[in-house]
């Protein structure tokens, strides 16, 4: 039961904390912290005490199981399952949900309780995504994610705050609606050849049709995926809805929303679709590509902060859709690696913005500049987080990076070799951001506070993690890649690239 637990826990934490709100601003508060907390020590007890479970042959290697009938006439049941994939990325919505929670502190002051609700809410739909082994389920907790996330950008966004939250809605219902329509034109088709009615993910997986109907069945997966990863062209909701999202909607959807797109690329899209995604593996790969090189371009033309951040996320994300359509196992584990790395850059990243928005009322570099010699802390973090967002060697974006590089040659070249770019491009924006924000000569005079101590102590860990996974990957990789092998069988590396 302990998979239900981390998910109903932070769905009575949410409405406690929107009920207790009459006693006070800081009961919401305290719940949502105390709620994560305990989430994030379960996580963690599971992590301590997998043991053998991930050298379980392949059929049966789940950490934590759950499986009971929901709607039986239908065949759909609540199976929820983690892996070694699973675990990590449910560690890292945990961490990034407790950071959330303390930089929005003194950030949020007006319905405070509903705000933490919903907050509450996005992160136990996004658990449920990664552990749902129905697809029925998957596709409810894919929605669940949908409207807290457009009330925290809409209530307590910025300037364009409704424009904003309806454009990111629409785009993801769109992609939604696409991907109901290919979950049961897949369950159709099973019953067709089994007789059996059936959302249940390993049941699914080997289902016979025509490859005409499996590549449109998995476009449509893809497409739901590929405007949450986002994919260049379907990226244009993001940098609006960062802009004017509050910084914990900015961590929450950079560090974490945009995983669920990865997520459901490496779970669903590719083991359901074997034999169509190896046929579409060199478009998506150049798609990654184009997202790598565009993404990038586009982050150095920025002068506003948010959508410098914003679009370095599609640059970096496009090395994780890379990753996953070369398929092999240093790429899977690279994107894996990439996912985790870039949930803390980026929203130690967004964190520091938005710190920064709210000293000097604008996120504009034109009107920054000089800033290290008022603000110091802002200084060295946004440094150091800047040269681990282009890739430093030591740092965990690095590792990720490298690994996806070193897979892709394996497949492509010529990909490999685009992709690389991307890396010089990266170290532009990154170090325009510091030189244009914090050195030069100042073009306003600012007398502002530095970063208070639980701002240094929260963007402290995130430094100790960035860190941790450049130098000492090993479990996340041994974690990552057992759970890859025991999915996907990946243990042949050449399984996809030798057909190719």
């Amino acid at each position: 039961m302990i998979l239900a637990c981390l998910i109903i826990l932070l769905l009575v934490a949410g409405v406690l904390a929107w009920a207790l709100e009459r006693r006070g601003p800081q009961w919401p508060r305290w719940i949502s912290l105390a709620a994560l907390s305990i989430d994030f020590v379960l996580g963690l007890s599971l992590w301590g005490a997998r043991g053998d479970q991930f050298q379980i042959a392949q059929g049966g290697a789940w950490i934590a199981e759950l499986s009971a009938q929901w709607i039986p006439r239908f065949g759909i049941s609540l199976h929820l399952a983690m892996d070694g994939l699973s675990l990590l990325l449910v560690l890292l919505t945990l961490f990034l949900g407790l950071i959330s929670v303390a930089a929005s502190w003194t950030e949020i002051t007006k319905r405070v309780g509903f705000f933490h609700f919903n907050l509450l809410w996005v992160l136990a739909g996004v658990l449920g995504v990664f552990v749902a082994m129905d697809l029925f389920l998957f596709f409810v907790f894919w929605e669940v994610m949908l409207v807290p996330m457009y009330f925290l950008i809409s209530v307590w966004g910025h300037e364009n705050r409704v424009y904003a939250a309806v454009k990111f809605f629409l785009f993801t219902q769109a992609g939604s609606l696409l991907m109901l329509i290919a979950i049961l034109g897949l369950v159709f088709i099973h019953y067709q050849n089994s007789g059996m009615l059936t959302f249940d993910y390993t049941s699914l997986l080997g289902t016979a049709m025509d490859p005409a109907v499996a590549m449109w069945l998995m476009l449509g997966f893809f497409a739901a995926f590929a405007v949450k990863l986002p994919v260049v062209p379907f990226h244009t909701w993001l940098p609006d809805a960062h802009t004017e999202a509050p910084t914990a909607g900015s961590v929450i959807l950079a560090g974490l929303l945009l995983k669920t797109g990865a997520y459901g690329l490496l779970r669903f899209t590719v083991p359901l679709f074997p034999e169509a995604a190896q046929t579409f593996a060199p478009v998506a790969m150049g798609l990654g590509v184009i997202g790598i090189l565009y993404g990038g371009v586009l982050a150095f033309a920025q002068t506003d902060l948010k959508r410098l951040v914003a679009y370095s996320s599609v640059s970096h994300l496009g090395f994780v859709l890379l990753g996953i359509f070369a398929w092999n196992a240093l790429a899977l584990e690279g994107a894996v690696m990439q996912m985790l790395a870039h949930g803390v850059t980026t929203g130690a990243l967004f964190i520091l913005v938005g710190a920064l928005q709210e000293r000097l009322h604008t996120r504009d570099m034109r009107r920054m500049g000089g800033l290290w010699a008022t603000l110091p802390r802002f200084g060295a973090i946004g440094l150091f987080f800047a040269i681990a967002s282009l890739g430093l060697p030591g740092l965990g974006n690095f590792v990720g990076e490298f690994l996806v590089l070193l897979g892709t040659y394996q497949v492509s070249i010529p990909m490999t070799v685009l992709a690389s770019l991307g890396l010089v491009v990266a170290t532009i924006y990154s170090l325009a951001l510091v030189q244009q924000t914090f050195h030069g000569q100042a073009r306003e005079q600012w007398s502002v506070q530095d970063l208070s101590l639980r701002s240094l102590a929260l963007l402290g860990a995130m430094i100790v993690v960035q860190v941790w996974l450049g130098l000492y990957p090993q479990p996340v990789l041994e974690t990552a890649g057992q759970a890859l092998h025991n999915l996907y069988g990946i243990g042949d590396r050449t399984a996809m690239v030798s057909r190719r």
